[in-house]
């Protein structure tokens, strides 16, 4: 895949978005690559996060490809908008924790992706923004209804009707992003935030997820009776197991995904 390049570093999967001379903007081969390699990282259990970033200095992504949009019929427009909701959908439903690494711009379909993300940590220099009504259109690829769930309905409404751009800082005080770092740091960074989640349970992780993102699109009996299912599922298995010995042993646990 030369759109998208994919590296494993222990149990950290890196996914960077490789098209820097276009700003690492969404064209219809990028949206088939990404889709095809997390479907790929889905099933892999040596996986425990994954972390999405751009190539180069500039960009995360800043979204759909303009210069490709402008040669595309209505229907591939279509297309093309059904396949990026459905590739950021499966990024959302992915059971591995998930960081976005801003490392520059990160507009339209760049920002939705980083929404897709469970926690987005920022580049001091990145600057993001939901920008589609500049563009006479609306996010479509789950801005409208993602963000609004992140930072509250009237800073994301604040935020797509006014295509507001906002630097790192102020995206962090508006529950944007969860942390922010010097820039030759944020991978360093990213590592650092997922290592810290790698120290816990792996099956834990995806439970624990699972439970957080069904009960918050249910009402709180559902949520509570699907959390109790999915601690159901962690009593029989081998790392909760070795967690309880080694608390008596006084030592780290040895997890092992079982």
């Amino acid at each position: 895949m030369e759109n998208v390049t994919f590296e494993i570093k222990g149990n950290i999967a890196v996914v960077t978005l490789n098209r820097s001379e276009a700003f690492n903007a969404f064209n219809f081969t990028t949206l088939s690559d990404l889709h095809e390699l997390v479907d790929q990282i889905r099933t892999n259990s040596h996986i425990c996060v994954v972390i999405f970033t751009g190539s180069g200095e500039k960009a995360f992504s800043v979204g759909a490809d303009l210069k490709e949009r402008k040669t595309l019929t209505e229907e591939e427009v279509k297309r093309n908008i059904y396949k990026i909701g459905e590739v950021f959908n499966s990024i959302d439903l992915l059971p591995q924790p998930t960081i976005a690494a801003i490392n520059g711009f990160a507009f339209g379909g760049g920002m939705e992706l980083a929404l897709a993300c469970d926690f987005r940590i920022a580049s001091s220099e990145a600057v993001m923004g939901l920008t589609e009504t500049s563009l006479a259109i609306i996010p479509g690829a789950g801005g409208t209804q993602r963000l609004p769930r992140l930072i509250g309905q009237a800073k994301a409404l604040e935020l797509i009707l006014t295509a507001k751009r906002i630097k790192a800082e102020e995206a962090l005080s508006y529950g944007l992003v969860n942390e922010v770092s010097e820039k030759d740091k944020l991978l360093e960074t990213s590592f650092s935030f997922a290592e810290k989640m790698l120290a816990n349970g792996p099956l834990a992780l995806i439970q624990a997820k699972f439970a957080i993102k069904q009960g918050m699109n249910t009402d709180l009996q559902t949520g509570l009776a699907i959390e109790h299912k999915a601690y159901e599922l962690l009593i029989p298995t081998e790392d909760r197991v070795e967690a309880l010995v080694a608390f008596t042993e006084k030592r780290k646990p040895n997890f092992k995904a079982k």
